[in-house]
């Protein structure tokens, strides 16, 4: 990937020796990251540090450090200001398990893509060693792990309430959300002395304190939340409402008898000016070559010709974080910036011609979805497009579809594809959608169209936060529609999740039927995953949905996780067993069988991998 063996220089320091060759005695923050080091926008560690050294800081990479002594935390000194901290851009507790608590044996973010470099729960452990080294030395952590678990949350790996990480690890100040505002007016506190009085100021961070400041709201305690489930509930509620940058109030929480967390407002939203800024500071846009010999950083190829153009997402899906990380109100890059960087690819000696995605969260949300939101905020009892597209909401594609326009005339670029989420009910709310689909068709889709409904239990998505099934259906029939007139042969690939809260057995099958009779053979299925941070997870511990406090029915048994997996591939033999067992459970031996109404054979059929005697023959 890297073509010249000095490029390293261009990099930030991860030696003591790259630091002494910049002329530092030390560096201002030395920053510990759960992944390897690559300087791209796409990763959180390379936009902070960045954003960091354009404001004039002394910054140092300690990317994967051996975290099993405090030797390595080390390897710079006593930075001057203190050490950042975070485990990278995925959770490092979803890095290592599956849904089924399987151990992960790869990283695509380390060296070579290798597993187990990078410890569990990686900001307190990181922490911890970090106070051994340098006792008393501000730590701030940060991104998805930190921000996520601010508050007593759900820990699905340990089955239990956990205090907030700021407890766990000791920290200085957590920052959450994305940081660039917040990480500057938190080095500018540490070189001013850290006068307590201002942390109140500083938005987009957490912090402990010894009793709960004046006109704060007060959250259930963590001994409230950890014992009463129905005081988790009201809890991650109030936390939603109040994850609002304009309206938003700050909040505290009491861990112990002496312990406060103290959550201020969130940051503000950053402008389009400010978001190209940020992505146009000077990236290498590679990994750093010390991993060139170990095949160097699998995740890069993902994202090396793709361009981040938005953040934020009110879709706000009950099982997604990005509503506690990155909030509901859209962010987005100019027209021009994204233009620019199109541009600087093209250039780039490797590149083939295909720009692979223009997108981020959801790549057809350019714009706030309405003017309220930037006067007075998200509403905090309503969602933007469910059960239905709000009537403030304004839908319109024209800008998006100019920028792509604009983009595939670049000199070099072939096609430029959209391959993040596309929200399939906001493209059926506008009212030129024939025209979006038919652009988006003919130009931007690569042969498959990765959409996500999740389920089609009207029951299910109303858990989830998604639309009904209904608007799936109309989507699907102009996609196919309009590739038809085009005279192209291009599929509709969903997105499909099982064992999330409201699926019982029957609405699994009543999926897997679904799926028979669309001819849809998914490959892949994910599995509910309870992560912290989400309102789906709320359910999950306590059986109650949270926007309504109702009672909802949640699978938690390995078994029949693993029966509305099997039963969505319903077609593969491996899957017949648990595929019967289920549908007898429920009450459906008439699926199992030889008509065309039926989803598996009988025990013993040729391909059963248990069958014990030879197939039924005959017509079937």
């Amino acid at each position: 990937m890297m073509k010249n063996a000095s490029a390293g220089d261009r990099f930030l320091p991860v030696t003591k020796e790259d630091m002494v060759r910049r002329g530092w005695d030390a560096p201002d923050f030395v920053y510990a990251v759960g992944e390897a080091y690559v300087d791209h926008p796409s990763f959180g560690h390379a936009i902070i540090s960045r954003v960091l050294e354009q404001a004039g800081y002394k910054v140092a990479m300690l990317c994967l450090p051996d975290w099993h002594t405090c030797e390595d935390f080390k390897r710079f000194g006593r930075p001057k200001l203190g050490y950042l901290v975070t485990a990278g851009v995925i959770d490092s507790m979803v890095n290592h398990y599956t849904s089924a608590k399987r151990r992960r044996h790869d990283d695509v973010y380390a060296p070579g893509g290798k597993g187990g470099m990078r410890p569990d729960r990686a900001v307190t452990v990181y922490s911890n060693r970090i106070h051994e080294a340098y006792p008393g030395l501000p730590v701030l952590i940060g991104g998805v792990e930190a921000s996520l678990r601010r508050f007593s949350h759900y820990d699905y790996w340990d089955d239990k309430v956990r205090r907030s990480v700021l407890v766990d690890s000791a920290a200085t100040i957590l920052m959450y959300g994305m940081g660039e505002k917040s990480i500057l007016e938190c080095a500018q506190w540490l070189r001013d002395g850290m006068p307590p009085e201002h942390l109140a100021d500083i938005r987009g961070i957490c912090y402990m304190a010894k009793q709960p400041p004046e006109g704060v709201a007060v959250l259930p305690s963590h001994g409230e939340v950890a014992a009463d489930k129905k005081a988790y509930a009201r809890s991650v509620m109030q936390e939603y409402h109040e994850a609002d940058p304009i309206r938003g109030k700050a909040l505290c929480q009491m861990q112990d008898a002496q312990r406060w967390v103290v959550q201020n407002p969130p940051s503000l939203p950053l402008t389009s000016e400010e978001l190209d800024a940020v992505y146009e500071l000077p990236y290498t846009r590679h990994y750093h070559p010390m991993y060139e010999a170990q095949g160097g950083v699998p995740a890069l190829s993902e994202v090396r010709f793709s361009l981040s153009a938005v953040r934020g997402c009110y879709g706000a899906c009950a099982f997604c974080a990005l509503t506690f990380h990155q909030g509901r109100i859209i962010q987005s890059r100019s027209q021009q910036s994204l233009l620019r960087e199109a541009a600087m690819l093209a250039r780039e000696p490797d590149f083939k011609g295909y720009i692979h995605d223009v997108g981020g969260p959801t790549a057809n949300f350019r714009q706030p979805s309405c003017q309220k939101q930037l006067k007075h905020g998200c509403c905090p009892n309503r969602q933007c497009l469910f059960p239905k597209p709000c009537p403030n909401l304004q839908v319109d594609h024209r800008e998006f579809l100019e920028t792509l326009r604009r983009m595939r005339q670049i000199p070099g670029i072939k096609k430029v594809f959209i391959r993040s989420g596309l929200r399939f009910d906001y493209i059926m709310a506008d009212p030129h959608r024939e025209q979006v689909m038919r652009e988006l068709c003919k130009y931007h889709i690569s042969g498959q169209l990765k959409v996500a409904p999740e389920h089609i239990s009207d029951g299910v998505l109303d858990m989830m936060g998604k639309p009904c099934n209904q608007v799936f259906e109309q989507f699907g029939s102009l996609y196919q529609k309009t590739n038809e007139k085009l005279g192209m042969r291009q599929y509709l690939v969903p997105y499909l999740m099982s064992s999330h809260p409201g699926s019982t057995l029957q609405e699994a099958v009543a999926l897997a039927l679904y799926l028979k009779k669309k001819r849809v053979q998914p490959e892949q299925v994910q599995d509910f995953y309870p992560t912290p941070g989400t309102i789906s997870t709320c359910m999950y511990y306590t059986g109650i949905d949270p926007r309504t406090m109702k009672p909802v029915y949640v699978p938690r048994t390995q078994k029949e996780k693993d029966m509305q997996r099997a039963l969505l591939q319903w077609k593969n033999p491996r899957n017949h067993p648990l595929i019967r067992q289920a549908l007898r459970q429920c009450g459906r031996e008439d699926l199992i069988g030889y008509t065309s109404d039926c989803l598996v054979p009988p025990a013993g059929d040729r391909g059963d991998p248990r069958g014990a005697y030879p197939a039924r023959r005959g017509k079937r």
